[in-house]
């Protein structure tokens, strides 16, 4: 007689703010899960508030529940919800409800804010009457506050994800806390799980998980060249995606007689500044920032660009990518790419066999491999399929989900999980 698996139970999803336009690696992750079976219940601390959603949003079988009410008369009834879910908890485990509030007011002392505390007993409230066993939350800053003060008011077992900014500008401290009480913790890169074990002690929980593309969608096109180059860009417009690194050197490539020009998709709050620097180094014709864009429209732009660029660079505070989404959609789409050697991009890129890899924040070498890529069309070629191979082996979106999903059976989640990878 074989075994019984017990089936998943409900799983609390919580993020930030859901839908986000920019965060298509916390769509795909939430669309891989519900394909592998994981009934998830989606929670957002707050509406984005955003115009433009990418249109996969309607595939999510879940509705989402915002922590935070929005709209008219929102604090009103944000306040009444708050006050009634408060009272429900203290009445119901009042030594417990004592013990949460104690070490809320010691993470005010840290952070300055109750905030999470109060968006924590809503959502205790909202994932009882929503069946949930288990709170995932999806990023190690605000989410995994409140997920863990969850725990704490309701016993409910909670993990959480680090990726980038949300680990390495977190402090230490509180990343030590919330690690502790977790079942588990998932890393985007095995760089991310490094600088997390080295920042929290007791690293056995700490596990790592890559996100995972539709390599269905995202796959390789026929090009047919026109005598001018086009590279590709993709990501929000911040300092540590290195754009003006990519301004620069696209401007010696202009002086060295190449005729490449540049399509930057993204927004951000750098655009002004690098309007500006595209009139001062005469790129006018050369550059186009086209704004946001949804996965629809950005698969097109794979489909006519000769190679893709992720120009990544750490910045003085030590906020830096993880393994960009963006640079694993070309890669699915059989763009030859030319990326930074920061974080996890060398875990995806190897460096001659799916992409070239050169120093960040290097102008120089950045535009010596761009050059090499365009002007050696057997090697651009090679780099193409060698990328298409390495995402569709190692970051298929359901491949990623496959790994993942088992953590959160009764089982995994009642035990705390080994050191390693996603199973």
């Amino acid at each position: 007689m074989s075994a019984h698996r017990p089936a998943p139970r409900t799983v609390g999803y919580l993020t930030k703010r859901f839908p986000r336009l920019s965060e298509t690696f916390i769509l795909d992750e939430i669309l891989g899960l519900e394909q592998a079976g994981v009934p998830l219940r989606l929670f957002a601390v707050a509406h984005p508030g955003e115009g433009l959603t990418q249109p996969d949003v309607a595939l999510v079988r879940s509705g989402v529940t915002y922590v935070r009410s929005h709209g008219r008369w929102a604090r009103t009834r944000g306040t009444a919800r708050t006050l009634v879910a408060h009272a429900v908890l203290l009445a119901r485990n009042p030594r417990r409800y004592r013990s949460a509030l104690r070490a809320a007011v010691a993470e005010r002392a840290r952070t300055g804010t109750i905030r999470p505390f109060l968006d924590a007993g809503r959502l205790a409230v909202a994932l009882h009457r929503a069946g949930a066993a288990h709170l995932h939350a999806a990023f190690a800053h605000g989410p995994a506050s409140t997920a863990r003060l969850v725990h704490l008011l309701t016993g409910m077992p909670y993990s959480f994800s680090a990726h980038a900014k949300d680990l390495y500008l977190s402090d230490p401290a509180e990343l030590a806390t919330k690690a502790r009480d977790a079942a588990f913790v998932l890393t985007c890169s095995a760089a991310a799980k490094a600088g997390l074990v080295e920042r929290v002690s007791g690293g056995d929980r700490v596990l790592l998980a890559y996100h995972g593309v539709d390599t269905g969608r995202f796959r390789p096109a026929d090009r047919r060249g026109d005598g001018v180059h086009t590279v590709l860009a993709v990501g929000r417009l911040v300092p540590k995606k290195g754009y003006p690194v990519l301004l620069a050197a696209l401007r010696q490539l202009a002086d060295r007689g190449h005729e490449v020009t540049c399509r930057i998709v993204g927004d951000g709050p750098e655009r002004p500044a690098l309007e500006e620097q595209v009139r001062a180094l005469e790129l006018d014709g050369r550059v186009t920032l086209l704004g946001s864009r949804t996965h629809q429209q950005i698969a097109d732009e794979y489909r006519r660009a000769d190679a893709f660029v992720q120009a990544s660079v750490v910045l003085a505070d030590g906020d830096r990518d993880g393994v960009p989404n963006a640079l694993l959609e070309a890669m699915a789409s059989g763009l030859p790419v030319v990326a930074s050697a920061v974080s996890g991009i060398p875990e995806a890129v190897e460096d001659g066999r799916s992409g070239l890899l050169v120093a960040p924040g290097d102008p120089r070498a950045l535009a010596d491999a761009i050059a090499r890529v365009l002007e050696t069309p057997g090697l651009a070629a090679s780099l193409g399929g060698g990328a298409r191979t390495r995402v569709v082996a190692q970051f298929d979106r359901s491949v990623c989900a496959a790994r993942l999903a088992p953590l959160f059976t009764p089982d995994e989640i009642a035990t705390p999980v080994g050191a390693g990878s996603v199973p």
